[in-house]
């Protein structure tokens, strides 16, 4: 597995672009496949299913992380969101978890990842409550967890965290383009 970031003026814009460069540089591959969607709208390769990616941006950061398994990942720009939106989408010892240390809305930003890195990784959409969605809750500066056979890695920078999610434990970086 690999994961590559790109930091610019809009992300949307640039996930396609990044996916493009990350493909030429990982599977050296001369041009982009072709994409489909999923039926539950996960895009991949029908003609190079063996070859798995998945895409995130928030703000001006681009993430892309690519492996041969079904693979997930997210970044979130961490900022402070409505008061209420913790008690609606986290699980008890999630919330407990929140509030045991460090900033509140980084931890949120960090713990919102892992579940939409593993969302992301099953292909599956949300499809349940956002509380129902099982991460690991990491310990202070523990940066790879597992959990129900996946490996998740986290990631951060001074104002955005991330999180991918895999069969295979993701690497200790990003490769920044």
């Amino acid at each position: 597995m690999v994961v590559y970031g790109m930091e610019g003026a809009d992300g949307r814009k640039q996930a396609y672009t990044l996916l493009e460069r990350a493909v030429r540089l990982h599977w050296k591959m001369g041009s982009l496949p072709e994409l489909a969607r999923a039926e539950e709208g996960k895009p991949w390769f029908p003609d190079a299913p063996e070859r798995q990616f998945n895409l995130s941006h928030s703000g001006g950061l681009t993430l892309c992380a690519l492996d041969g398994q079904a693979v997930g990942a997210d970044i979130q720009i961490v900022k402070q969101l409505r008061s209420g939106l913790p008690g609606r989408v986290c699980a008890p010892e999630e919330l407990a978890w929140l509030e045991a240390g460090g900033s509140f809305w980084e931890r949120f930003a960090q713990l919102w990842t892992l579940k939409e890195s593993r969302v992301k990784q099953s292909g599956r959409g949300l499809r349940e409550r956002i509380a129902g969605i099982r991460v690991p809750l990491p310990a202070p500066g523990q940066t790879l967890c597992g959990l129900d056979g996946l490996w998740f890695r986290l990631y951060s920078g001074p104002d955005w965290r991330a999180a991918v999610c895999g069969r295979t434990p993701p690497p200790d970086g990003i490769l920044w383009l």
